[in-house]
């Protein structure tokens, strides 16, 4: 049987830390079973996220000072996984999930949230893979998705990023991606995939629906009606 579950597309960047408030404020309700589950998927403006497993600012190779010098905001987060990078031109996805109904297994939950973003490459004739003890999703010896999330009274939070055109210089010039120092970044502009954040939208909402076993359906998920 299919669960219920919403997705709320937001069309413009919003700030890591608006979306971060959203994300609570839904996870709040999801633990309360008000709602059911949520998918929202977004874009940020340029900014650099720090995880749990981050070891310190190591990674970072421009100095947050400077970083706003270049319009890139800095920000620690509660998330899993390490330092990376969002900026317009991601697909940005935070699955907001009740685990409860899944098994509790969190290494099955990213396991299946890594499938949903292979099988939306795959319709792009771009092979994404799996690394063994690196979370994410890879074309060749280059990441292309980064995942992260946190999971409070089995209810997931946060989720991927999948680059479509980003800039990715910062990439290459500000930090060290999710601590991985011999591997590199790619995006679908850079493997000559032309494509807009919405044709990658709709192959994701299927690949999701699939993957999870959800009846998925629009919704209005605003700070202003939770």
């Amino acid at each position: 049987m299919k669960l219920p579950c919403r997705y709320q597309s937001l069309p413009t960047p919003i700030p890591y830390d608006e979306a971060y408030a959203l994300q609570l404020a839904v996870h709040g309700q999801r633990a309360r079973n008000e709602v059911v589950d949520t998918l929202l998927l977004l874009e940020h403006p340029a900014v650099i996220t720090v995880g749990r497993g981050s070891k310190g600012r190591g990674d970072l190779l421009t100095s947050p000072e400077e970083l706003n010098r270049k319009g890139i905001a800095y920000v620690e987060t509660d998330r899993g996984g390490e330092m990376t990078y969002h900026a317009p031109g991601q697909l940005v996805g935070y699955a907001i999930m009740d685990l409860s109904a899944r098994g509790r297994d969190l290494h099955v939950f990213l396991r299946d949230l890594e499938q949903t973003i292979i099988d939306t490459l795959a319709e792009f004739d771009v092979t994404g893979s799996r690394k063994p003890g690196l979370t994410g999703v890879w074309v060749g010896e280059q990441k292309i998705c980064a995942m992260g999330i946190k999971v409070s009274r089995w209810v997931s939070m946060h989720g991927f990023a999948l680059n479509i055109a980003p800039n990715m210089a910062p990439f290459r010039e500000d930090l060290i991606p999710c601590g991985i120092r011999d591997k590199g970044v790619v995006s679908l502009a850079e493997l000559g995939r032309s494509v807009n954040r919405s044709t990658i939208e709709m192959a994701y909402l299927r690949s999701f629906a699939n993957v999870f076993n959800v009846d998925i359906a629009a919704a209005n998920v605003s700070a202003t009606t939770i």
